[in-house]
């Protein structure tokens, strides 16, 4: 079992920046690959980016490459989404999620999720 908790949303202006936490925890949350969906109001929960605790490496979706650095913080078992230059689009919940499907990109590749955390872009 690995157990995830999000914080970091909250209500930003266009342009500005937010950085999202995702606190892991379990006995092999280590060994999976821990990643970022967000879904918005009426639309499918899409994914953002995601980090191999194990090798470090780093994939996103193309949409979101060059605005969101995702990172993690061996240490303090936590991963981060920051988020730059943002857009009322990308208001939306941010989930995280955990899988043992390295390169995982679709809902189904992940096996344990957070409660969410909500950002709100305003124009």
């Amino acid at each position: 079992q690995v157990q995830l908790v999000e914080s970091g949303g909250g209500l930003v202006q266009a342009a500005g920046s937010l950085r999202l936490s995702c606190a892991a925890s379990g006995r092999t949350f280590w060994s999976y690959t821990i990643g970022w969906f967000r879904q918005a109001p009426g639309k499918e929960r899409e994914f953002a980016a995601a980090i191999s605790w194990l090798s470090g490496t780093t994939y996103y979706a193309d949409s979101m490459k060059g605005r969101f650095t995702i990172s993690g913080d061996n240490a303090k078992n936590t991963v981060y989404l920051q988020m730059d230059s943002l857009k009322p689009e990308d208001t939306a919940v941010y989930y995280c999620a955990a899988s043992r499907t390295a390169f995982g990109r679709g809902p189904t590749d992940y096996n344990y999720w957070g409660q969410g955390t909500q950002v709100t872009v305003s124009s």
